[in-house]
């Protein structure tokens, strides 16, 4: 899953950023409405995490125009303006979750995962096909009821196959959605993940080829 953070403190900002890498994000950053209308127009996110205050001035104002223009991505709102007014005031502009400043970043990370399986179908905590066993709300994988240890970025990519099965995930969705800005697409990293997905998952082959397509989740006998 993708995100843009638009915030201008450095330090906030940054702290937001490292946090949700380090539960799988991938994450493009952004210090104003001109930086994220670019990356918006470029690439396709899952979530926005939004500074109420921006340079441009109050985001409530500038979400608005944004929805009545058609965006839908999901949106939580950051703030220091806790005033239930404020708050109502920032649902009303089309945000769709507002975290008060200060916040515990494990809280945030929540929200932003929840906000993302909202986004469109509603998904199950646990997908199963065959023996393979994904649970999206912890986080872990088990095949035929063994525990997988897989990486941020491994289980990033199998996450997004086993929520598209049974269709097919081309190689650019995958780069769009599960790393940022910085991953050249002309690089072998899908390759790699894959690779690396289908030695530690095991025998038979979960993860199948579709020549010219991409990837799909393949027969996983019980």
């Amino acid at each position: 899953m993708r995100v843009l953070v638009v915030e201008d403190d450095a330090d906030v900002r940054g702290a937001v950023a490292f946090a949700l890498r380090g539960a799988g994000f991938a994450v493009d950053e952004a210090v104003d409405w001109r930086q994220a209308d670019l990356a918006v127009s470029v690439n396709e996110y899952d979530c926005l995490v939004l500074d109420r205050m921006l340079p441009e001035g109050d985001s409530a104002g500038q979400l608005r125009q944004r929805r009545e223009a058609g965006m839908a991505i999901p949106a939580v709102m950051l703030t220091a303006l806790d005033d239930v007014r404020d708050r109502v005031a920032g649902f009303e502009a089309g945000a769709d979750d507002y975290v008060p400043k200060p916040f515990a970043t494990a809280e945030l990370v929540a929200r932003v995962r929840a906000l993302c399986r909202r986004r469109g179908t509603t998904l199950p905590a646990v997908i199963r096909t065959g023996n393979l066993e994904v649970d999206l709300a912890r986080r872990e994988v088990r095949r035929a009821g063994v525990l997988m240890t897989l990486t941020r970025k491994e289980f990033a990519v199998l996450e997004m196959l086993v929520t598209r099965h049974p269709g097919v995930v081309s190689r650019a969705d995958l780069i769009e959605h599960c790393w940022d800005e910085a991953a050249d697409p002309a690089s072998n990293v899908v390759d790699v993940i894959i690779g690396q997905l289908r030695r530690k998952l095991g025998e038979p082959p979960v993860i199948a080829t579709v020549r010219g397509a991409g990837y799909g989740i393949g027969p996983a006998p019980a």
